[in-house]
Parts: structure tokens; C-alpha cells; sequence
């Protein structure tokens, strides 16, 4: 959950022993688990302003282990521990205290925060007779409830004066930070730019690994020297690509850096996780955003018969509408017709198997090849866009012929900017899919009088 605002986990899965025990593991609802630990960990006779004081701490523990994903990131299938050894106590089958299940039902959604901190604050906790500790005293919240303090000044007394308490947070079904897409050279998004984040500020630790210059959510040169470099400090597989091993590791060594799961956290300040694109696509937005999802739409409609096709308008109408809510059910996705992480990623896996099993000189034109184009990089792709800007010249020679020698030059980032201001697309001199399409189109209406693209009756569909 690293690379989001926190939320309420629908479930949480409790590892019924120490991490590398034979225990079992038990999944329960999130108040279910809070009524349990408070039913376990503290007394229902004491005063009010202590048991919700409590509460608050034994939620935001509970989900600073799922913020961090803790086990997880480790290769643990499990989102917490049954053991105050590790955790807090939780005992499977226990009845519950009518006041505490009350209360719980009233706060399991609030929970403690530092002030200019995103991440639910780690707010360690002990019994305050047989142990003590830096945070919370269970038994001397009593005492302070006693003298008159409130919840929030029994939480400021341990915590400091600069908490929040986060009121009436989301609740939502868990979703791992990992994509589910392997990033590499060229991918672009929001979990890219998180990769990117993490790199830097592990890089002040390990400064063998080189700074990424711009976090900007694409995935260039620099980004992947910087994940093969720490490949191989950690001792992974250097291939310069983040699979679900080497993001859960980036995490787990990000997490222990900025010591997000101790008291005395360095904290995740919201610029960290700000998402660099939308990160929901719905009806009504209008944006260069929804033109890329209409053009892998339209190239999957192409060929998945079951798939409507859509125009690429920029505009997430009614059709675009209808287009996805058929994507989401041929991928077995709630079919909500917006498009969220989940449906995104299955877009794009869905849209790189029809680009890397169609021949190249199948259609009059070439489809996008899924990854971004941009200043420093080498590919036949690179060749092909070069190959269109320079036919495209003889018709527009203010967007400059460059040779077709598969580097993505200076020279060639210049024609692709004339090209983009031309067509009314952001002149950044990169080329994502809209720019793509725009390009092939034009070569496509030069080349051959008319405008073509893949996904215009390609031959055959995919049933």
C-alpha cells in the first residue's frame, strides 16, 4: 500500500504464531480483528477516554503492518502476527466485551497520524507493569484517564503533541502495492514513479546507487541503471527490470530506511505518493489520459471480439463507457466501467500480447509498442517513428526528416515536438501512445490516401 493513501482493509490475515512458525493463518474482517486484540490486550471496566485511546493505537498498529506490508514485502502470506513478541495479541475464537465491540464499531476506521506524515503512525504500545517502552502504557492511559484527559491527549501524552487522528478513513478490499506488471525500460505510470521515489531516498543509504534525476514516472536510463545497481547490492537476479521480487524488496529496504514502521518514522510526506497521471479514469473527464485508454481499447476491441471498440476522442463518454465495462467482463473485472489500478494493468497486459504476437508487417501501419519513446533511447521502433516524421516532411516540412538510424537523437525529439504542436498534442517531445496513433495516422493517410490504423479491421479476432 506503500504507494497510496492509507485505507481500511475489508479483511486482514493474522499469522496465528512468530513469523517462521507452522502456525496457521486466520482471515477475519478488520473490526472483527480491533474487537478481538482490545478484547485481548486491555479491560473493559476501565474509564471510556482509555479504552478509545487504546483502540486508537491498536488500529493504527494494525495498519502501519498493512501500509508497509511488512510480511508481505518479506514473502510472508500473512498481513500481521498473533505474538506481542511481534505484534499484538490476538487469540482466534475469543468472545468479546460488549463495550469494547461498541466502541470498536464507533473508531475502527479512525487512526493516528503524524502531522505532515501520510502512513498510519507506528504506534508501539505495552502493558506498562511487566514491560515498558517508548510509546503507549496500557496501564497508564487509566491513570490519565483518571486525571481527566481526553483520548487525543492520552494519545498526545505518548505521541507527541504534532498527531492527527484521521477520522472516517475508506474502506476497501486490500490490493498489493506490486503492479502486477513487470516495469522496464519505457513503461510509464504512477507505480513507476513510485519506483522511482523509493530509489532515491534509498540511494542516501546506499549511495552506490546512482539518483534517478527526474521522478517523473518514466521508466528511462537512469531508473533502470538504478534498479540494476541495486539488483545487485541486494543480491537479486540484474536485469534491470522490477518483477514482484525486486519491487517487494525496493519496498521492504524503502520501509526499513525511512524506519516507517518504528515510532520514530522519517514519514511519507504526500508529494511521495502524489500520483504523477489520473489515477482513475471515469465518465465525463476529458484528457490525453482517456485518449490512451481508448486507443488500447480500440486496438483490443480489434481483436477480441467480445471487446467494444471505441473511437479515440479524448473524451470518456457513454462508448467509452459500454467499451470498458466489456473489457472488464471478457477479464473477469467488476464491471464498474471505470478504470481503476486493476483494469489498467490488465489494459495494458492485454494490449502488449496483441503488440508483441502481431507481425510487424501485418498492418499498413505499426502499433504503438507499448513502452515510451523519448530522448537517449535506441530500438526498431525508434527506427519506425522516424521512418513516418520523415514521409510525413514532404507534406509538413516545418516537422523536420531525420534519419531513420533507430536512435532517438536531439534531432528526432525536435520533429517529434513540431509534430506535436502541429497536431494539438502537448509538445513534450516523447511519444506515448496518443502520439503514436496521431503519427501513424498521418503517415498512414499520406502513404496510402487514406487513414488506417491496426485496429481498423485488422483481419482476425481473438474470440
Amino acid at each position: 500500500m506503500l504507494t497510496g493513501t492509507p485505507y481500511i482493509p475489508e479483511t486482514i490475515t493474522v499469522h496465528l504464531g512468530t513469523p517462521d512458525s507452522p502456525a496457521p493463518n486466520v482471515t477475519v474482517d478488520f473490526p472483527t480483528y480491533i474487537k478481538n486484540v482490545a478484547s485481548s490486550e486491555i479491560f473493559p471496566t476501565w474509564p471510556e477516554s482509555a479504552l478509545r485511546a487504546n483502540i486508537y493505537a491498536i488500529t493504527s498498529f494494525a495498519l502501519n503492518r498493512i501500509y508497509t506490508e511488512w510480511y508481505r514485502s518479506r514473502g510472508y502470506d500473512f498481513d500481521i502476527t498473533s505474538t506481542t513478541q511481534y505484534d499484538q495479541k490476538f487469540i482466534n475464537g475469543r468472545e468479546y466485551f460488549q463495550n469494547i465491540s461498541y466502541l470498536v464499531d464507533e473508531l475502527y476506521n479512525d487512526y493516528v497520524q503524524r502531522q505532515g506524515s501520510v502512513e498510519p503512525l507506528f504506534t508501539a504500545f505495552c502493558n506498562g507493569t511487566t514491560s515498558t517502552c517508548d510509546g503507549l502504557s496500557q496501564w497508564g492511559t487509566v491513570e490519565l484517564a483518571n486525571r481527566g484527559l481526553t483520548p487525543y491527549e492520552i494519545l498526545q501524552y505518548y505521541y507527541g503533541s504534532d498527531i492527527n487522528i484521521v477520522k472516517n478513513a475508506p474502506v476497501r478490499s486490500a490490493m498489493p502495492s506490486y503492479p502486477g506488471i513487470v516495469l522496464e525500460f519505457g513503461s510509464a505510470g504512477n507505480d513507476v514513479k513510485s519506483l522511482q521515489i523509493f530509489l532515491n531516498r534509498i540511494s542516501r543509504n546506499y549511495p552506490a546507487i546512482p539518483k534517478i534525476p527526474a521522478a517523473d514516472g518514466i521508466f528511462d536510463d537512469a531508473t533502470e541503471e538504478a534498479v540494476r545497481v541495486f539488483q545487485q547490492v541486494f543480491g537479486l537476479a540484474v536485469n534491470g527490470k522490477v518483477d514482484a521480487a525486486t519491487w517487494y524488496r525496493i519496498a521492504y529496504i524503502y520501509t526499513s530506511v525511512k524506519r516507517i514502521a518504528e515510532l520514530d518514522s522519517e514519514g511519507v510526506r504526500f508529494e511521495e505518493i502524489a500520483p504523477q497521471f489520473t489515477e482513475d479514469l471515469k465518465i465525463g473527464m476529458q484528457s490525453i489520459e482517456v485518449s490512451m485508454l481508448q486507443y488500447y481499447l480500440a486496438v483490443i476491441g480489434a481483436y477480441y471480439a467480445a471487446v467494444e471498440p471505441v473511437e479515440i476522442t479524448g473524451y470518456f463518454g457513454e462508448k467509452t463507457e459500454r467499451s470498458v465495462k466489456s473489457f472488464q467482463r471478457v477479464f473477469g473485472l467488476p464491471q464498474t466501467g471505470e478504470v481503476d489500478r486493476a483494469t489498467r494493468n490488465d489494459l495494458y497486459r492485454a494490449y502488449k500480447g496483441i503488440a508483441e504476437s502481431v507481425p510487424p508487417d501485418y498492418t499498413a501501419v505499426a502499433l504503438y509498442p507499448g513502452t515510451v519513446l523519448r530522448e537517449g533511447d535506441s530500438s526498431p521502433s525508434v527506427r519506425t517513428i522516424q521512418e513516418y516524421l520523415t514521409l510525413i516532411n514532404r507534406t509538413y516540412p516545418n516537422i523536420p526528416a531525420v534519419n531513420n538510424t533507430g536512435y532517438f537523437g536531439p534531432l528526432t525529439r525536435q520533429s517529434v515536438t513540431a509534430f506535436q504542436r502541429q497536431f494539438g498534442i502537448e509538445p513534450s517531445g516523447i511519444v506515448g501512445a496518443v502520439t503514436w496513433d496521431r503519427i501513424a495516422g498521418v503517415y498512414s493517410d499520406l502513404r496510402y490516401g487514406f487513414d488506417k490504423r491496426p485496429y481498423q479491421n485488422p483481419g482476425y479476432t481473438i474470440t
